[in-house]
């Protein structure tokens, strides 16, 4: 970190591109060599979010299979010269909080295994809503220093209030998370935003936050809120210009195959490990571009 943005070893501010999977316990299928290399050599993407949902069939149900899965993905990214998000993918129930006990084991041991490595970035709280930020911070003032035991200088990214909207989607704004900062250090702050329903109050919001708080964009869609329906390319460029100038690292939802259209693969293309351009929906082949030449747009 340096002041409110992230840097590498040398000191210098850098920016981060890439894709998030899928939850894991639906889509490990489309993460393998194949598509990894695409994203790292064709795509150039500098990051991947893996996204171990703990409800909905993810970590609760099997934590050791689904830690091994985080741990071989981990591996497979470094290999490539990929960061690597850890993403805890809280969503139902919405306070971070229950799930706390779950959160202390499962960083345990990722922190342990990986703590010698430098590209290994920790996403503690997906989506957390319903709750106040002081709950939310209390979580987080809870979980930071278990990865820290073991991976003292890791970047650890914080979920903010009402789906990790900076507290927007719950009528308020970043003022709470910049007015009660997080007591912990090398720490950076959540953006989620889905363009063609959160518009220029969501973005002002962000803007305002960068300039106070380091942020991080880990999940964006073209698409509405669901990640479904007609993209707004026109909106999600805006907020990618933003993020360009403040140089916001930023991570698209999502690499899967999936039938929705904020999915970039088309429908089979894992089974066939097909993740060429020929494979990829029209939100695919956009953030592809966006990826592949930041700059060009």
């Amino acid at each position: 970190m340096c002041g409110t943005g992230l840097c590498n070893e040398d000191g210098t501010r850098i920016q981060l591109r890439g894709m998030s999977t899928h939850g894991t316990q639906w889509f490990s299928q489309c993460v393998n060599d194949a598509s990894l290399d695409t994203l790292a050599g064709d795509w150039n993407a500098d990051v991947v979010r893996i996204s171990t949902y703990v409800q909905e069939g993810g970590y609760e149900t099997d934590p050791e299979r689904f830690t091994d899965l985080v741990h071989r993905y981990i591996d497979m990214l470094t290999a490539r010269g990929m960061y690597a998000i850890v993403d805890w993918h809280m969503l139902d129930p919405g306070d971070p909080n229950v799930n706390l006990e779950h959160a202390r084991t499962f960083f345990t041991a990722v922190a342990e295994r990986h703590s010698g490595k430098n590209n290994v970035i920790y996403e503690v709280a997906n989506e957390p809503h319903g709750v106040s930020w002081q709950t939310i911070k209390s979580y987080h003032e809870q979980i930071v220093p278990v990865i820290r035991a073991h991976d003292p200088d890791a970047v650890v990214l914080l979920g903010t209030r009402a789906w990790s909207s900076l507290g927007e989607s719950e009528g308020s704004d970043e003022s709470e998370v910049v007015n009660d900062p997080v007591d912990a250090s090398n720490v950076m702050y959540t953006f989620h935003f889905y363009a063609a329903s959160h518009g220029q109050e969501y973005l002002n919001t962000l803007s305002r936050a960068a300039d106070r708080i380091p942020m991080f964009i880990t999940e964006f869609g073209t698409q509405n809120s669901a990640g479904e329906g007609a993209n707004d390319f026109a909106m999600a460029q805006r907020y990618l210009d933003l993020a360009a100038t403040k140089k916001i690292s930023w991570v698209n939802w999502n690499f899967s195959d999936d039938h929705r259209s904020g999915a970039v693969l088309t429908p089979g293309s894992c089974a066939a490990g097909s993740y060429g351009t020929g494979s990829l929906k029209e939100a695919g082949l956009w953030i592809r571009d966006r990826i592949r030449t930041p700059d060009d747009f």
